[in-house]
C-alpha cells in the first residue's frame, strides 16, 4: 500500500457518468454502485472521512424524460438535470443506507468554489457533514449551470472541492487504471505510468495526444485536476473503476498512475490565506486571545478589541496584537457590521445581538495562516 493511501484521512472520491450509468437503460449500476457502499462503509469504520463527487444526473434525467440521443440543447441539459438529480439522490441514499451510511446531497458549481463567500458557506456546510458521520454526495448544480455543462468537468470541480475541503487524497475512478503513454487498446506500445511526480508539457501532450476520448476529453481533465490538486497539497490518482469494489482494489495495490503531491493541504491552505489574498481589513486583539491563537485555537470575537475597514464575509483579514504588529491573517466569518457588533461579546450572546445564529468563531483556525513562533 502507497503512503499517500494509508495515510489519507479525507478522501474525496469522483465518480463518471460511464461508471454510474447502464447505458442500454440508461438506470443506476445497483450492483456496482453497492460494492462502492461497502467499500466507503469500511473506510469511514476505520475514522476516515469521505466525500463523492458524482457526475450522472443528466444521464438519468434524459432517459426519463425521453429525449433523443445526442447533443442536448441547453434548457434540455438543465431540464434532465432537475429531474436526475433527485433519482441520482435515492439511489446513493438507499444503497448506502444499506450499509449504515447517511448521505447528503451538495449541489454546487464552480463558482462555489471560487468566491470566497460561497466557498467559506460550502465549506463550513460540508464540514459540519463530517462532524455528523455523513457522507456528503456533491453534484454540480447544472439545473443552473450555464457553461459548467460540459463534458469532464467534473474532474475539475472534484479538484477544488477537494483543495476546498483540504482533503489529503482525491481518487478519480475512471474508465482506464490510469495514465499511458498513449490510448491503450490503439497501441501496442502503450503502457501504464505508475506515478507522475510533475505536470510537465510532456505529461499534458500525452493526455491530449490524440482525437479519440480516451484524448481529448476524459484525460485531459484529469491532468487538469491533478494540476489544481497537487498544487494545492493533495495528493492525487487515477485507477479504474470497472470493477467491483474499486476503492478496496486500490488499497489492495490495483493498477493506478498517482500523482503525489508536495506538502499537506493544511500548510498549502495556510500558504494560500497568509501570502496570496489581498486583506479588506483588521482586527485588533488582545494579549489572551493571542496566547489562544498560539496554541492552536480559534479567534473568538470576546479576544478582538477593535476592527477597521469594509470587510464581507469570507475576506482576508489582517490580525493584529495589541502592539499593532501583525501577527497573521484568516477569512473572517462575519462581515464589518455585525463583527463590529460583537467585538469583545461572547460567543453565546452571537444570537441576541445579532438576531441569527452565526458561527462561535469570528476566524476559524482553519481559515487563519499566523506567523507567531511555533504557530
Amino acid at each position: 500500500m502507497r503512503k499517500e493511501w494509508t495515510d489519507a484521512r479525507r478522501l474525496v472520491v469522483k465518480i463518471g457518468s460511464s461508471l454510474l450509468i447502464e447505458p442500454e437503460r440508461g438506470t443506476l449500476k445497483s450492483n456496482w454502485l453497492r460494492t462502492l457502499a461497502q467499500d466507503i462503509a469500511a473506510l469511514a469504520g476505520e475514522g476516515r472521512e469521505i466525500l463523492v463527487v458524482s457526475s450522472g444526473a443528466i444521464a438519468l434525467g434524459r432517459r426519463a424524460l425521453g429525449l433523443a440521443p445526442g447533443r442536448l440543447r441547453l434548457e434540455e441539459s438543465q431540464a434532465s438535470a432537475a429531474v436526475g438529480q433527485v433519482a441520482l439522490a435515492h439511489g446513493y441514499e438507499a444503497l448506502f443506507r444499506e450499509e449504515g451510511l447517511v448521505t447528503a446531497q451538495v449541489l454546487l458549481t464552480l463558482g462555489d468554489t471560487e468566491e470566497r463567500r460561497r466557498y467559506l458557506n460550502a465549506r463550513s456546510t460540508i464540514q459540519t457533514l463530517f462532524k455528523l458521520g455523513v457522507v456528503p454526495i456533491v453534484n454540480e448544480n447544472d439545473t443552473v449551470a450555464t457553461s459548467e455543462i460540459r463534458y469532464g468537468d467534473n474532474d475539475r470541480l472534484a479538484a477544488r472541492v477537494a483543495t476546498m475541503m483540504s482533503a489529503h487524497l482525491l481518487v478519480v475512478l475512471s474508465d482506464v487504471d490510469g495514465l499511458y503513454t498513449a490510448p491503450p487498446g490503439a497501441n501496442k506500445e502503450a503502457h501504464r505510468i505508475d506515478e507522475v511526480r510533475a505536470i510537465t508539457p510532456e505529461i499534458e501532450a500525452l493526455a491530449g495526444a490524440t482525437g479519440t476520448d480516451y484524448g481529448s476529453g476524459g484525460m485531459v481533465t484529469k491532468i487538469e485536476a491533478a494540476k489544481i490538486a497537487t498544487a494545492a497539497g493533495t495528493h492525487m490518482v487515477i485507477t479504474s473503476g470497472r470493477r467491483d469494489h474499486p476503492l478496496r482494489a486500490l488499497g489492495e495495490g490495483a493498477p493506478a498512475t498517482w500523482f503525489p503531491a508536495r506538502g499537506d493541504p493544511i500548510a498549502a491552505r495556510k500558504r494560500w490565506i497568509g501570502g496570496a489574498l489581498e486583506t479588506k481589513g483588521a482586527l485588533t486583539i488582545d494579549a489572551g486571545a493571542v496566547a489562544a491563537l498560539g496554541r492552536g485555537k480559534s479567534l473568538l470575537p470576546a479576544g478582538v478589541v477593535a476592527i477597521e475597514g469594509r470587510f464581507a464575509r469570507g475576506d482576508a483579514v489582517a490580525i493584529r496584537g495589541p502592539d499593532g504588529r501583525e501577527i497573521g491573517r484568516g477569512l473572517v466569518a462575519y462581515d464589518s457590521q455585525d463583527a463590529g457588533r460583537i467585538v469583545g461579546r461572547k460567543s453565546g450572546e452571537i444570537a441576541r445581538i445579532l438576531g441569527y445564529e452565526g458561527r462561535a468563531e469570528i476566524i476559524h483556525r482553519d481559515d487563519m495562516s499566523l506567523n507567531l513562533k511555533g504557530s
